[in-house]
């Protein structure tokens, strides 16, 4: 494959039509900028960027795609075209992570199973997808932190094919009854900062809010460790509370939870639910695996993740084509035995 005339995209440009609710397009307009005329730009220009881009060897670019990183960027075209191509980037580099999403893996059928992750079914008042994560359930002697990634790729990468999520953002809540230290050294703190720097500037998402429970005080300190990574924005959108019954007496919505936090329906139901959705998903996720760079064209701190490089760019300045040695955690994703 090559870049420009010729090649052959994982998918071509197609003709947009839109099929958000009358009330998302009004909430896409005053909080994004998003109408129909700076949209149909947006997209031509974000086309035109990846197909003359030399470090782009393959992508979609059908709209559906396209718009999760110009809505994420509120329409800034440059940092779209940035967004995108970090999110390539970070593909590749991460590769056991973020490849092969397929939910019919068995330890990633296993943690579906657990209620390890699942969004919970229709929408809140705000109109939101609510993310429901039990990290707890986690077995760190059994799954390896590329599982814990790739279970947490597929959960989004599923709510980012819908346009109404693109546009409303996520609501999330974490229950982290049962996490101990076991957990916490999956990663080591220099893959944990980048994994969270990373993922909070390439995976577009709009985050709206996080309400968590149960945080184990002896973990007090990871947790501010973990504070201290994200960006002021998300920090003031954090509530934690120390019980469901702290969150409840305080006000919480527990509308959209399973029926043990305080819901209507039973968590099982809502898997369950959960499981044809990203089973209908999984199609699209494998497919995604045709997307790539070259990765020789990027600079070294780039192609490890570094978060200096997240400041610098990924201007000409970053490329190296003179070094082919692909770097990046992609080599030291393993199994972590605990005592």
């Amino acid at each position: 494959m090559g870049f420009g005339e010729g090649t052959k995209w994982v998918t071509e440009p197609d003709t947009y039509v839109c099929k958000l609710t009358k009330e998302t397009q009004e909430v896409a307009k005053e909080e994004l900028r998003e109408d129909e005329s700076r949209r149909n730009t947006a997209l031509e220009q974000m086309r035109d960027y990846i197909m003359r881009n030399e470090r782009i060897e393959n992508c979609r670019l059908d709209a559906q795609f396209l718009l999760r990183f110009l809505r994420v960027k509120k329409f800034s075209v440059p940092m779209s075209q940035e967004a995108v191509e970090r999110y390539l980037l970070l593909r590749q580099v991460y590769h056991p992570a973020f490849n092969n999403l397929d939910i019919n893996e068995p330890n990633m059928d296993e943690l579906l199973s657990l209620g390890y992750i699942f969004a919970a079914p229709g929408r809140d008042a705000n109109g939101r997808r609510v993310i429901i994560n039990r990290p707890g359930v986690f077995d760190p002697y059994k799954y390896t932190n590329v599982d814990m990634c790739k279970i947490h790729g597929i959960a989004y990468e599923t709510l980012m094919e819908d346009e109404e999520n693109q546009v409303r953002g996520f609501s999330h809540f974490a229950d982290g009854a049962g996490v101990g230290f076991p957990h916490i050294t999956l990663f080591t703190p220099r893959e944990a900062v980048r994994i969270v720097k990373n993922g909070e500037r390439t995976i577009p998402m709009r985050h709206k809010e996080v309400v968590g429970i149960n945080v184990p005080k002896k973990l007090q300190y990871v947790l501010d460790f973990g504070m201290s990574l994200v960006s002021d924005k998300i920090k003031k959108r954090v509530t934690l509370y120390e019980n469901l019954e702290e969150a409840i007496s305080k006000g919480m919505d527990t509308s959209m939870l399973p029926k043990e936090y305080g819901g209507k329906m039973p968590m099982k139901e809502m898997i369950e639910l959960w499981r044809k959705e990203v089973m209908d998903a999984r199609p699209t996720l494998l497919r995604n695996d045709k997307m790539k760079v070259r990765i020789n064209m990027y600079s070294e701190k780039a192609r490890e993740g570094a978060v200096s490089a997240l400041k610098q760019g990924l201007g000409c300045g970053d490329l190296n084509s003179g070094d082919s040695t692909i770097h990046g955690l992609s080599g030291s994703f393993r199994k972590l035995e605990v005592d």
